[in-house]
C-alpha cells in the first residue's frame, strides 16, 4: 500500500537560501525554517519526516532539487507559478509567504499549481547545445552590427556578406586608425564562426545518430531545419503526453489568452507560455513560409489568405498563425509517421 503523506512542506528555492512551511495533515503550520540551497543542507532537513508531499516552484534549481527529494523518499510537486495568479499577483509578496502558500495548495489540490515535469537529464543536455548555439548566434550579431555601427559615422561601410566572411570583408574597410579598436571584436567573430561550426556539427551527428527517425519525420516539412525539428521533440519530450494535436499550440504559447466574462470576450495577445527557444524557432520557420522564397504549399496559401485580410498587424497575426498550425502539423507527423503532402492534403484526405 502506498505511503500516505504525513506532512506537506512548501519550499521557496533561493540562490543561497531556501524559505520552508511545513504543514501537517490538518493544515497546520507545524515548522518554519530557512534552509541553506546545497544538497547537504536539504537532505539534512529532509530526513527529520518520513513521508513528505514537497512542493516547489519551476526555475533553475528546480531539476536537482527534485531528483534530490524524489532520492530522498518523498513526493514532489513542481508548480508553474505563472499559470497561478495567486501566487505571482498578490499584493504581498515574500518568500516567506509564498512557501506557506505552496504548502496549503499542495495539501489541497496539486492541480491547482499546474504542475511540471522536467525532461529526463539526458535531453536536456542535447537542448542545452542547441540553446548554447543561439547564445552564440545572439552574441556574433552583436559584434556584426557594433563593427558595421562604428564604420558609418566615418563614412564607411562593410560590404553586406554572410557572417563567416564578414570579417575578412570588412577588414578591407577599416581604416589603420581604427584597427586597433575593431581587430579584437573580428578575432572574437572568427572565433565565434568556429565554435558555431563546432555546434553544428555535433547537432547533426546527434541528430541523425540518436533522433535520426524522428528527424526526418519533421525535415519533411519545407523550410524546417534539422535544429527546429531537434529543438521541437526535445522540448515536447513525448508526443502522447498531447491527446490532441491542437494542444500542442497552446503549450508552446502560440494561441490567444482568453478574459472571457459574461458577454465580454476581448480579443487578447498570444500567452507565450513554455519554451521561448521553441516558439522562436516556430516563428521563423512560418516568416519563411510566408515569404518570397517560401515553397507552395496549403499552409502557406492558408496563411497569405489570413495576412490578406487587411489590418497594419495583418502580417504579424498571419505568421503567428502560421506557426501555430506549424506545431500541430509536426506534432501529428511525428506521432503518425505518415507522409507530408505540401498540396491537395485536405482533398486526399476527404478521399
Amino acid at each position: 500500500m502506498e505511503k500516505r503523506n504525513t506532512v506537506f512542506i512548501g519550499c521557496d528555492l533561493g540562490d543561497r537560501f531556501s524559505e520552508v512551511c511545513v504543514l501537517d495533515a490538518a493544515g497546520a503550520v507545524v515548522d518554519r525554517s530557512r534552509v541553506r540551497t546545497t544538497q547537504q543542507g536539504l537532505e539534512k532537513y529532509l530526513a527529520r519526516f518520513d513521508r513528505a508531499c514537497v512542493v516547489i516552484e519551476v526555475g533553475v534549481h528546480s531539476r536537482w532539487v527534485a531528483e534530490l527529494v524524489e532520492g530522498s523518499g518523498h513526493q514532489v510537486v513542481i508548480a508553474n507559478p505563472r499559470q497561478v495568479r495567486l501566487i505571482w499577483q498578490r499584493r504581498t509578496k515574500t518568500d516567506r509567504s509564498d512557501a506557506l502558500l505552496l504548502a496549503r495548495l499542495g495539501r489541497v489540490d496539486v492541480e491547482l499549481l499546474a504542475p511540471v515535469q522536467h525532461r529526463n537529464r539526458g535531453k536536456q543536455i542535447d537542448l542545452t547545445a542547441l540553446r548554447s548555439r543561439d547564445v552564440l548566434i545572439g552574441a556574433r550579431t552583436k559584434l556584426v552590427n557594433h563593427v558595421r555601427g562604428t564604420l558609418k559615422p566615418f563614412g564607411l561601410r562593410a560590404e553586406d556578406c554572410g557572417t563567416e566572411a564578414f570579417p575578412d570583408r570588412a577588414e578591407g574597410v577599416i581604416p589603420p586608425e581604427l584597427l586597433p579598436a575593431l581587430a579584437p571584436v573580428l578575432a572574437a567573430i572568427r572565433t565565434i564562426n568556429e565554435q558555431i561550426a563546432h555546434h553544428d556539427r555535433q547537432i547533426e551527428q546527434t541528430a541523425s545518430t540518436i533522433y535520426g527517425e524522428t528527424t526526418r519525420r519533421l525535415t519533411q516539412v519545407n523550410g524546417v531545419g534539422t535544429i527546429t525539428a531537434l529543438a521541437f521533440q526535445l522540448t515536447l519530450d513525448d508526443p502522447a503526453r498531447f491527446r490532441k494535436s491542437r494542444f500542442v499550440g497552446g503549450f508552446l504559447g502560440l494561441v490567444p489568452a482568453k478574459d472571457q466574462s459574461g458577454d465580454l470576450d476581448p480579443q487578447r495577445h498570444i500567452t507565450k507560455t513554455g519554451d521561448a527557444f521553441v516558439r522562436k524557432l516556430l516563428v521563423q520557420c512560418a516568416q519563411y513560409l510566408l515569404g518570397p522564397f517560401g515553397p507552395d504549399s496549403d499552409l502557406r496559401r492558408w496563411g497569405l489568405r489570413l495576412a490578406e485580410r487587411g489590418g497594419k498587424n495583418a502580417k504579424k497575426r498571419a505568421v503567428v498563425a502560421v506557426a501555430r498550425k506549424l506545431a500541430v502539423l509536426l506534432h501529428r507527423l511525428w506521432l503518425s509517421g505518415e507522409r507530408y503532402q505540401p498540396l491537395g492534403y485536405s482533398s486526399q484526405q476527404a478521399a
